[in-house]
């Protein structure tokens, strides 16, 4: 199997990953309310428990994505995390207590800060140009999970036996169905994962191979005396081959870990420069707002339009199609537009779509069938500005970071996206009955990250360009 097909194959299983990550949201999330109500738990303990996962990845990933630059490797590093994910659902199944069910979610969400780690390894393993599209991919298979999950709720909900010690209903059977596809999931990362040579490397490698492969022709072609006239050329190449040898060796003694990417790496300079402020900011902002609405929507449905559980998978499968397309028109649409670009409409976009919330939704009036519509636009125009702002950012924080420390540097930004997704369920859920207030802070914050997007866009693009740039204009 070549190299080509082992880096197809293992992005395959990169998107199986994510895909299982959404799934899982996807079936614990519809049912986790009522869960914690069974268990007797306050109302507080739904922030509790949708936070305890974010809380884990946050703490976990920078320590992924440091074990994952120091040994290039990342294929180890997804096997153990993938531990804590079964064990963990493994714990949400029993169920005892609400204490029990917040560790469940705390030990799995350790699992989660492996995502640091995969996002280093595919800075590493594409090239700029191709990266925003290949990161939309690889999102999309998380809202693929997100659409599936409800469909397996429609089945797990009619669980309704004991296994053994344990009971299984549609409460806790979506923590042993997970636990079985995190176990075979094991199996598909020994098979079809592959820790392949990045980009940068590969010309090194294939060089070299067509170096070795000259020097044995030469061996066998060059006569025992040669003329002097020959002598000069000869010795050019010699020195040429060396210096190959030596570049080639070098980068690739580096992927073997033999160098240390944390020598001169300082934090303060890589994480306080001005894009990368604006980048870790829109990210936190974003997920903030999104966990809100997202904590939001279950009390809101079943309070406004009595849904259950099967509403709630249905509505959830009706969102995950629209995001789902919203990756894929991003994906496209990053061949042709520039990453900062795209923000600013994903920017503006949930700019819009806050204001509507907050005008129609706050207060609603006119019936049933106008309370509905008006949610619905309101959900539809916040999904509709989710692919625009989460590709373009983390495209553009992969180029602007360096590449050697990436592992690191996702492991930051992911962490900078766990405290969002803590926070802002801690925020929505108890202010589910004052709307003016959650809303009002949530388009505050948009509006801040618009600005600054705006005051800091020339320095939103690859450091290359931005110097291309300075020297035409001194050129000028």
């Amino acid at each position: 199997m070549d190299n080509h097909q082992k880096r197809n194959l293992t992005f395959l299983t990169i998107g199986l990953i994510f895909m299982l990550s959404g799934i899982e949201y996807a079936v614990i999330l519809p049912t986790i309310w009522r869960y914690l109500q069974i268990l007797e738990a306050p109302p507080y303990f739904l922030g509790l428990g949708l936070s305890a996962f974010s809380l884990s990845g946050l703490l976990t990933g920078p320590l992924f994505g440091f074990w994952s630059d120091r040994s290039k490797t990342t294929k180890s590093i997804i096997l153990f995390s993938n531990l804590f994910e079964i064990f963990g659902n493994f714990m949400y199944f029993i169920g005892y207590s609400k204490w029990l069910l917040l560790s469940s979610r705390l030990v799995a969400g350790v699992g989660a800060g492996a995502g640091s780690s995969i996002f280093g390894f595919l800075t590493r393993s594409t090239r700029p140009e191709e990266r925003a599209g290949i990161f939309a991919a690889i999102m999309a298979c998380r809202q693929v999970g997100l659409l599936v999950g409800p469909a397996f709720n429609l089945f797990l909900r009619l669980c309704d036996f004991r296994l053994g010690p344990f009971v299984v209903n549609k409460y806790t059977s979506p923590g042993i169905f997970m636990c079985l596809l995190w176990v075979l999931l094991q199996f598909v990362v020994l098979a079809m994962y592959w820790d392949v040579l990045p980009i940068s490397t590969e010309g090194a490698a294939v060089m070299m191979e067509m170096k070795q492969g000259e020097e044995e022709e030469e061996e066998e072609e060059v006569p025992l005396m040669g003329s002097a006239d020959e002598e000069p050329v000869h010795t050019y190449n010699a020195v040429n081959s060396g210096q190959l040898e030596t570049s080639a060796s070098s980068e690739l003694q580096s992927i073997h870990g033999v160098s240390n990417p944390f020598k001169h790496f300082s934090a303060s300079k890589e994480f306080m420069r001005e894009e990368v402020v604006v980048l870790l900011t829109a990210q936190f902002i974003t997920l903030f707002n999104q966990t809100a609405l997202e904590t939001m929507v279950t009390p809101m449905t079943q309070r406004y339009f009595s849904f259950g559980e099967l509403g709630n998978s249905l509505m959830y499968s009706l969102c995950g199609v629209e995001v789902i397309l919203g990756f894929f028109f991003v994906r496209w649409l990053s061949r042709k537009v520039a990453d900062r670009a795209v923000l600013a409409t994903g920017l503006v976009i949930c700019c819009t779509a806050c204001i509507w919330c907050l005008v129609f939704l706050c207060n609603p009036r006119g019936g049933y069938g106008w309370e509905l519509s008006a949610f619905i636009i309101g959900v539809f125009l916040q999904l509709l500005g989710l692919p625009f702002v989460a590709v373009s950012q983390v495209s553009l924080f992969s180029k602007v970071t360096a590449e050697k420390t990436q592992g690191f540097s996702q492991g930051v930004r992911r962490s900078v996206g766990g405290l969002a997704t803590i926070l802002g369920p801690l925020w929505a859920g108890g202010l589910t009955n004052n709307l003016y207030i959650m809303l009002g802070m949530m388009l505050a914050l948009l509006v801040m990250i618009t600005v600054m997007t705006a005051l800091s866009y020339e320095r939103l693009t690859e450091p290359r360009a931005v110097e291309s740039a300075q020297s035409s204009d001194s050129g000028g």
